[in-house]
């Protein structure tokens, strides 16, 4: 299952040692509701060699606008606490495991 992120605890969390995968999303996202069942899968096949998580922009909406998310799904892909790719929109499982694989 994909961690439930907040303002609070994000930026502890990327700057782990696993790479970490945000989704960027809220309840009336049509999108975000299409690619989260992506995450989750995505968050149980990689649960021992990434941080895969979801944060809510309505209830934690300062790291939205430390990072700019304009629209949402956005999704971020972090290693050791940089931002190293991002997506923008609905996308398939295979271009997310990809561009995860990459920081891996």
């Amino acid at each position: 299952m994909a961690l439930q992120i907040t303002d609070e605890d994000f930026m502890e969390l990327i700057a782990g040692d696993k790479p970490v995968v945000v989704d960027f999303w809220a309840e009336w996202c049509g999108p975000c509701r299409m690619i989260g069942p992506v995450i989750e899968e995505l968050a149980g096949e990689y649960k021992d060699k990434a941080i895969i998580g979801k944060i809510n922009i309505d209830e934690n909406n300062d790291v939205a606008e430390e990072y700019g998310i304009r629209s949402i799904p956005t999704i971020l892909f972090f290693k050791n606490g940089e931002l190293m790719d991002k997506h923008i929109g609905v996308a398939s499982k295979s271009l997310l495991e990809e561009k995860l694989k990459a920081i891996l």
